[in-house]
């Protein structure tokens, strides 16, 4: 019994341990391109417009992988399926820092990204699997890894870069291959454990056209997919837009996106018990809510008033998690495909939202002629209000959400 016992906790600790540095990858992998993006863009010649193509077409290599690893799941397994994620993104690392033509850094950036969405799916399936008791809770804990790693992230890559290796200075390049290399640690636990779920048959699994069938995977859809563009927006655009629009130095700004993400950890490490108290679906109106209204206040409040853009993590945060949680539970026999088939679409919602952003700043910055430094700031503003604008759209979605539920019973 005791033997059973020490096993069954053996086990439990090295799924645990390789979905918290999963997230902690994750965080990694998603947030250090916020201090080498202006890198980047000099490095290329690349504008506004193109850098959120750029975004868009590596959002879109996500997409894919998302489409594809439930597959994998299913006839690998979700351990292999876990590993080959990692290691995408560890053979990623080594790719980008070799690469010195555009061609070659767009290809290495798109296999990171392909790895991210294998990764996304993987730890999604993972935690619904495994957290079945409090899954609101476990599931935010799970996910304040995430949040931590993305506070540490844009300080941790900002002093890589400036680190000297005989000589010469990382950079950006260096700095990504160190950090993805970070990947072997999970690899290392995922060998060492086991996990649930792999030999459930596929004739006892809720079919994709029934779950299809039902409005609130639908709304779903849309809560995830606008929470997650205002969510991962902030990654890409914030340190850009306080290093133009308010000419803070590189330092500065990555410090406020610092503080962004640790309240996003530290909301995601403390409120969790509030959406398992309040129900998943009202979580998600309020804190989207929240969000939306932090961003519009920052931008409207001018300089003064940024420190509003790092207390926008406290609400958006919750979406993603809370999405999960809610799938978990409303759909235990169909979880997989559910969670593919929304995270799939979200993607395409990536895709679109990148692409947006960097469309809307170089159309406002041509109306006021090029060269104009207000234009640019007002190009700005309209691409971080359209950030904005998507954490608002969450909470509207979700108080329709809300109503169509009550009106069923069947608020969770």
């Amino acid at each position: 019994m005791k033997q059973t016992s020490k096993k069954f906790n053996k086990i439990y600790a090295m799924q645990l341990a390789t979905i918290f540095l999963g997230f902690i990858i994750f965080g990694i992998s998603e947030n250090i391109k916020g201090p080498a993006i202006p890198r980047i863009q000099f490095d290329f010649h690349l504008n506004e417009e193109q850098l959120g193509s750029l975004l868009s077409l590596n959002a879109l290599g996500y997409l894919i992988a998302c489409s594809f690893t439930a597959v994998l799941v299913r006839k690998w397994g979700i351990k292999a399926a876990s590993i080959l994620s990692f290691a995408s993104m560890l053979i990623s690392g080594v790719f980008i820092f070799i690469s010195h033509t555009y061609p070659l850094f767009s290809a290495s950036y798109f296999l990171m990204y392909i790895g991210n969405g294998m990764l996304e799916i993987a730890l999604a399936i993972l935690g619904a699997r495994i957290f079945v008791k409090n899954t609101g809770t476990m599931m935010n804990l799970s996910h304040a890894f995430y949040g931590l790693s993305s506070t540490v992230a844009p300080l941790i890559a900002t002093g890589v870069m400036s680190v000297q290796v005989f000589g010469h200075a990382l950079d950006w390049r260096g700095m990504y291959l160190v950090m993805l290399s970070l990947s072997l640690l999970p690899i290392l636990t995922a060998l060492r454990s086991t996990f649930p779920g792999d030999d459930l048959a596929n004739e006892s699994r809720t079919p994709l056209k029934e779950l299809m069938r039902d409005p609130a995977l639908w709304w779903m859809v849309l809560i995830l997919s606008f929470g997650v563009v205002s969510e991962l927006a902030v990654g890409g655009w914030l340190v850009n837009f306080l290093e133009k629009a308010y000419h803070w130095d590189t330092v500065k700004a990555s410090g406020m996106l610092s503080a962004f993400f640790l309240l996003f950890a530290l909301a995601r490490l403390f409120l969790g018990p509030v959406t398992d108290k309040i129900g998943f679906t009202f979580s998600l109106i309020i804190f989207s809510g929240l969000s939306a209204l932090c961003t519009f206040a920052a931008i409207v409040g001018g300089e003064s008033w940024s420190f509003l853009f790092a207390a926008a993590g406290i609400g958006i945060a919750m979406i993603y998690p809370t999405v999960m949680a809610f799938i978990a539970k409303r759909y235990p026999r169909g979880s997989d495909t559910a969670i593919t088939f929304t995270v799939t679409l979200m993607g395409l919602g990536s895709v679109i939202g990148n692409y947006v952003i960097g469309f809307v700043i170089e159309i406002v910055k041509k109306m006021y002629g090029v060269g104009n430094a207000n234009g640019l700031l007002r190009g700005l503003q309209a691409g971080y209000g359209f950030i904005a604008l998507c954490a608002l759209l969450c909470s509207v979605c979700g108080c329709i959400l809300y109503r169509y539920l009550k009106k069923r019973g069947e608020l969770i």
